[in-house]
Formats: structure tokens, sequence, C-alpha cells
């Protein structure tokens, strides 16, 4: 005579999903996102300066151009104070200057802000990039007189 067969009720457990970078809190720099994750393709981390420091996430696009997708601050660079991230760096301080506009805390680790604004054509050269131009042609007349001066 067959056995009945006992069912087995297995209660099925949602599936996690893997925690975004910095969503915890428990790494070792804040995350400030600039752009969707979903305008790139592939990434590329460059570090500015010593380890632990800054570091800036380059996205590029399918079209192939790159841009900034998020700025990687260490955490010995920048503190939070309430929901606001202070620099504690002057690197850190020029980062958080150059963004569109003051990060907002969203959980973590992780803030996001606007990108920095696009300068059309038609305001070009700014007065910064007319003050760097004439500071690399000094630069450049420099080293001609004295190139000049050790063959004399």
């Amino acid at each position: 005579m067959p056995k009945s067969r006992k069912r087995r009720t297995v209660t099925r457990r949602p599936k996690r999903r893997r925690a975004k970078p910095g969503a915890r809190g428990g790494g070792s720099f804040f995350h400030i996102q600039v752009r969707p994750r979903s305008e790139f393709v592939t990434f590329r981390n460059q570090d500015l300066g010593g380890h632990g420091g800054i570091e800036r996430v380059a996205g590029r696009r399918a079209d192939g151009s790159w841009d900034t997708q998020k700025w990687l601050i260490g955490k010995s660079e920048a503190h939070i104070d309430g929901h606001k991230l202070v620099a504690d760096s002057l690197a850190a301080e020029k980062v958080l200057g150059q963004l569109g506009s003051v990060p907002r805390h969203l959980e973590g680790d992780r803030f996001v802000a606007k990108p920095r604004r696009r300068i059309p054509a038609s305001e070009k050269p700014t007065p910064a990039m007319r003050r760097a131009q004439l500071a690399n042609i000094k630069k450049a007349q420099a080293a001609l007189r004295k190139r000049r001066r050790k063959r004399a």
C-alpha cells in the first residue's frame, strides 16, 4: 500500500536586494550623486589626491561622451551635521562649492546634488578663463626668456 506523501510548506522569504553603495553608512566615503546612474554605460574612478580623500566617478554614455556621475568624499574630509554635509578640508570645500546645489541627504552616506551650470558659448570666454589664458601666456613667455638667456 503506497504511503501518502506529506506536503511540506516552504515559507518563501522575499528576496533581499543588494544595498546601494553608501546606503547603510558603513563605508569610508560620502556619495554625492550628480547625475543618475542610468544615463551611463560604464564607469571609471579618478582618485584626486591621496588615499581615502576625494574621488570622482566618471560615467561614459552610449554616445561616447564622459561626465561626472558622482563624487566620493572621504569621511576624513567631511562630516554630517544634521542633514547637511560639512567640509573639513579645502579640497572637500572646493568640490562642494562646484556643485550646482547644496547636497541633499538621502540615506546613510548618500547625498544628491545638481550638476554645475553649463556655460553657453555666447558667454565664453568667462573672466576665469581669460585669467587662466593670460597666466598661461605669461608662463610661456617666461620659459622662452629663460631658454634664450641660457643660449646667450
